[in-house]
């Protein structure tokens, strides 16, 4: 094969071409799940724009093999702009380095190194071997935070842990007892926050509430954004005892996206459940409860990357007392309910602090967001 022909850029070049590969990147989301979000902007030799692409788990190529097909010819001597290490293993597909290769690439700027720790630098050392010089660290920030959830899962055999909560100024969730009747749902923000929250549902493999907060608004827990994703949302009830109505939204309404973890031995309930096309599964019981650690497992095991968590203070309080949050959004209502009203938290064993909070306004409320566990650790294969 004749060496491809070096191609340089300008730093402001090279951060506009990573910028669009970013992009491209994004729309992957809810797309590409379990695989990560990856963009691709292929430049010819003259560093004008030959071909791009993005990957989408139903079309099998990866963002590399389809940036290569759009360019065809002119790839030969150009540069490859990717949000991801370039794979090196052969999966679904080739490894995608190999095929940079072959189209002669001849220079690769990469975002950041693949988090799997198996795999991690393999990729651009197959590509330095044959000549190719391999930048990494462009854009850096940004590549990590979209494939926050994929290093998560990839490293930690579990989803990354979004939870989500709305609360009123004094810290509570819901009316005092009795003020708010049972299976009606009590609004603490307003309809922009609400708004707000299906994107969160459209990014998320999963949604997670516990049985009492079932019983006490009925949710839906549905991804309403009306944007397009590769699977259904999957709907997690954590029933201890399999006390959920059987009338209540989420069994009548369910379409084989319902998931039900319980301790519960009581098979005649369970088969009832499952005769209305819910799935249960039993998880072995600590302090009577099902083990998040366990619950979370099963769900990696699944292929689910993501799992946002609208629930009550008691599972609020145990996510958080199990170190088992990686990022907390409070949407923030003025509003006081006072002290007899349900708070959002229970005893914490320890204080916690959200550093680099961010802020957000929707409508007359705010929502505070923060990283608690980034799951990215060393910079990977730079």
């Amino acid at each position: 094969m004749a060496e491809a022909p070096r191609t340089t850029a300008s730093p402001e070049q090279d951060a506009l071409w990573m910028a669009r590969a970013l992009d491209l990147a994004r729309r992957g989301t809810s797309l590409c799940s379990p695989n990560p979000m990856v963009g691709c902007v292929i430049t010819d030799s003259s560093g004008a724009l030959a071909g791009e692409g993005w990957h989408e788990y139903e079309k099998l190529d990866h963002a590399e093999v389809m940036a290569l097909k759009a360019a065809g010819d002119r790839a030969h001597g150009g540069t490859a702009y990717v949000t991801l290490e370039p794979c090196n293993h052969t999966g679904r597909t080739g490894p995608c380095s190999l095929a940079l290769i072959h189209a002669g690439i001849a220079r690769v700027v990469a975002a950041t190194g693949d988090p799997n720790p198996l795999v991690s630098g393999a990729g651009f050392t197959t590509l330095r071997r044959a000549g190719i010089p391999v930048e990494v660290g462009l854009c850096q920030p940004e590549a990590r935070a979209i494939n926050q959830a994929f290093a998560c899962w990839i490293t930690q055999k579990r989803p990354f842990v979004d939870m989500k909560v709305a609360m009123t100024m004094d810290g509570r969730i819901a009316p005092p007892p009795g003020v708010h009747h049972k299976r009606e749902p009590y609004w603490i923000t307003s309809e922009a926050s609400r708004a707000a929250v299906q994107p969160l549902r459209w990014q998320a493999d999963a949604v997670l509430t516990g049985v009492d907060t079932v019983i006490a608004d009925d949710p839906q827990l549905t991804d309403r954004s009306g944007t397009p994703r590769r699977r259904p949302l999957l709907r997690v009830i954590l029933d201890s005892e399999l006390r959920i109505p059987l009338d209540s939204k989420i069994i009548t309404q369910a379409q084989g996206d319902v998931l039900i973890y319980t301790v519960s031995d009581n098979t005649a309930r369970r088969r009832n459940l499952e005769d209305r096309g819910i799935r249960v599964e039993v998880l072995p019981a600590e302090a009577g409860k099902v083990p998040l650690a366990k619950m979370l497992a099963s769900l990696g095991e699944k292929g689910i990357l993501r799992l946002l968590t609208e629930t009550g203070s008691r599972l609020n309080t145990a996510f958080l007392a199990a170190n088992l949050v990686d990022r907390i959004r409070i949407f923030w209502s003025p509003q006081l309910l006072g002290s007899d009203a349900v708070p959002a938290f229970r005893t914490l064993p320890t204080p916690i602090r959200l550093d680099r909070a961010e802020l957000e306004r929707y409508g007359n409320d705010f929502c505070i967001g923060a990283l608690l566990h980034d799951p990215w650790h060393a910079d990977p294969g730079a």
